[in-house]
């Protein structure tokens, strides 16, 4: 998703690498590589400086106009000299079901890379023009597709500038690495990030950019979802007291991974809370962490720690998530029961 609509809206904490990527821009590299935390806003940036480089009427600061022709292709999704690779959907029928459900690819395939060919054989619609690939996330590359992008960022296009955008730098080839030109991406202060989200009107700002590891822009995206939390913190803190089959079909209702990525910082801040007295996600519940802290079998908190963390790595996939819900609930409550 990108955040932000209004053309010069860089986000605050990106105008020194703005001006500095923008110092001599006839001689950019080849190929770029854009690296940092993930929620600190690399693709938003990646996205307005590839439609400033087509621009045609660009302001001395490297600005796109916003108004001009490449600048409405680029808006509509529809410029000749721009091309996107990301992970795409793929359509997956289960055994047995006719209803086909759709799983979000993690991967970028090889495929995807080699039809970037016939995009590098061509030429600008302008003649003086250039012609852009961003690929986001470049940790989606598998080894196939990798391999395929490196030798086009070997032996480079004429005219042709890649953009590859990573939050996991250590997963990418060393070989592509060695060929892009990085880009350590700024990482907001929190006064940074608070003063944007008060700009843009975020209610709770700071206990949502502590729930959201720090993200502002996590934080602002993710408002209706965070509104959500508070029905999924009051059915935590129950502890054996929360009823699992009533209190599952609740859960469901709201976005899977959201369910388990909200039980698993809770029980986080649970283990925190017992082991070391301090909490980081759920500062606003302290009185109920406690009390569960001092009655949870610490043994059994920890092994569903362990569960939690395997069932986020699953959450996508088009299982039955009623039953894992509740099993989940269920051994949830049991670690209250004794010690």
């Amino acid at each position: 998703m990108i955040i932000n609509d209004n053309l010069k809206d860089i986000y605050p904490w990106q105008t020194q690498v703005w001006g500095h990527i923008n110092t001599d821009i006839k001689r950019i590299p080849h190929a770029l590589l854009l690296h940092g935390r993930a929620g600190i806003g690399k693709y938003d940036f990646a996205r307005y400086f590839s439609q400033s480089l087509l621009c045609a009427n660009k302001s001395e600061q490297g600005y796109a106009c916003g108004v001009c022709s490449s600048c409405n292709w680029f808006k509509d999704e529809s410029h000749p000299d721009f091309r996107l690779i990301s992970p795409e959907d793929a359509e997956l029928e289960d055994e047995g079901v006719s209803t086909k459900k759709t799983k979000k690819k993690t991967q970028i395939s090889v495929v995807q890379i080699r039809e970037l060919q016939n995009f590098l054989g061509l030429t600008s619609h302008r003649s003086d023009g250039l012609r852009i690939v961003l690929i986001h996330p470049a940790e989606a590359l598998n080894n196939a597709s990798a391999n395929a992008l490196l030798k086009m960022l070997e032996e480079p296009a004429v005219g042709v500038i890649f953009v590859l955008v990573t939050h996991q730098l250590d997963r990418l080839l060393p070989t592509i690495i060695s060929r892009c030109h990085k880009i350590n991406m700024p990482t907001p202060t929190e006064s940074q990030a608070l003063l944007w989200l008060g700009e843009k009107g975020v209610k709770n700002a700071k206990q949502q950019l502590v729930y959201f590891n720090d993200s502002p822009i996590k934080a602002f995206t993710e408002q209706l979802q965070f509104s959500h939390l508070t029905e999924i913190w009051r059915l935590l803190a129950l502890g054996d007291k929360l009823q699992a089959h009533v209190a599952a079909p609740i859960l469901i209702g709201n976005s899977v991974e959201t369910v388990i990525i909200a039980i698993q910082k809770w029980i986080y801040d649970i283990a925190s809370m017992r082991l070391t007295r301090q909490i980081r996600y759920h500062i606003e519940h302290i009185n109920a962490l406690q009390v569960l802290a001092e009655k949870v079998n610490l043994k059994g908190l920890l092994q569903l720690q362990k569960k939690v963390d395997e069932l986020r790595r699953t959450a996508l996939h088009p299982l039955n998530h009623d039953l894992q819900m509740e099993s989940l609930l269920i051994d949830y409550a049991k670690i209250f029961s004794s010690k």
